[in-house]
């Protein structure tokens, strides 16, 4: 390998890293410069499964616990947010004064990482309350009326994080890296749900769907932009982001299965 400002007499070894190749200098990237690049990507089931017992095995775990129904928890999970979910899982199972991490505690675990702290001190009036929950309904209704949607897991009204009055937790029941255009229609379908249940009920709109609005403009963008699916524009790709399909990522906050007001 040769680098300008080493000298080629010497045995050198370089090593690199970056989680964000789309800003590299093209340079860097050119053949003779890095003889070897090595992707990490977001691990499989496969994957999270191995990571999970090497951090499990550093916690107490009742009996029931499964690696394998955990990693199904957490499709698009990196390595760190899983030793994350493990050490969230323990801190769990301590506060309840138990001895040992159980599913439950993994499973709410996944919700504190995902969704944010639970607010139950945070006050809403009762108009606010009935609002969120119609919201949040028709995200659920909208879900389970439409084929090739992630199954509902949980809807709250409980507020979490920082501005979110309440939440719909989707999780989807395999890996899933390609999807047709039926089923992102579908996905924008359910993000709308619950500003649709709003107009239908109350006969108004509030502010509450706007992280639904941002999510639904992503993917209707790469849709048309990105992956050739209008018919007026053709097959064509107008724009790159080599950081991956916006509703495919989890985290991030992950997620991708997460519908927050």
């Amino acid at each position: 390998m040769e680098l300008d400002g080493f000298d080629s007499r010497s045995g050198l070894v370089i090593l690199a890293a970056t989680n964000r190749p789309e800003i590299l200098d093209p340079a860097l990237l050119r053949a003779g410069r890095f003889d070897r690049q090595v992707l990490v990507d977001r691990p499989d089931k496969k994957g999270r499964v191995q990571i999970l017992q090497v951090h499990m095995k550093k916690v107490k775990v009742v009996a029931d616990v499964d690696a394998d129904k955990v990693a199904a928890l957490t499709p698009g999970f990196t390595g760190a947010d899983l030793a994350n979910l493990v050490n969230e899982a323990a801190l769990l199972a301590t506060r309840r004064g138990a001895d040992a991490i159980s599913m439950s505690d993994f499973g709410n675990a996944v919700e504190r990482i995902v969704a944010g702290l639970e607010k139950r001190n945070r006050l809403l009036n009762p108009k606010e309350r009935e609002i969120v929950a119609y919201h949040e309904m028709g995200h659920a209704l909208v879900a389970l009326a439409l084929p090739g949607v992630d199954p509902v897991h949980k809807v709250s009204i409980i507020p979490r994080g920082i501005g979110s009055l309440g939440y719909t937790i989707q999780r989807p029941t395999e890996d899933r890296f390609l999807m047709t255009r039926e089923e992102l229609e579908n996905k924008m379908a359910v993000s709308l749900g619950g500003r649709a249940a709003e107009l239908i009920v109350f006969g108004h709109l509030s502010t509450g769907a706007a992280d639904d609005l941002r999510r639904v403009t992503d993917i209707a963008r790469s849709m048309v932009t990105r992956y050739g699916m209008s018919e007026k524009l053709g097959n064509v790709a107008y724009e790159r982001d080599p950081r991956g399909f916006p509703s495919m990522r989890w985290c991030v906050r992950y997620q991708p299965r997460l519908r927050s007001r």
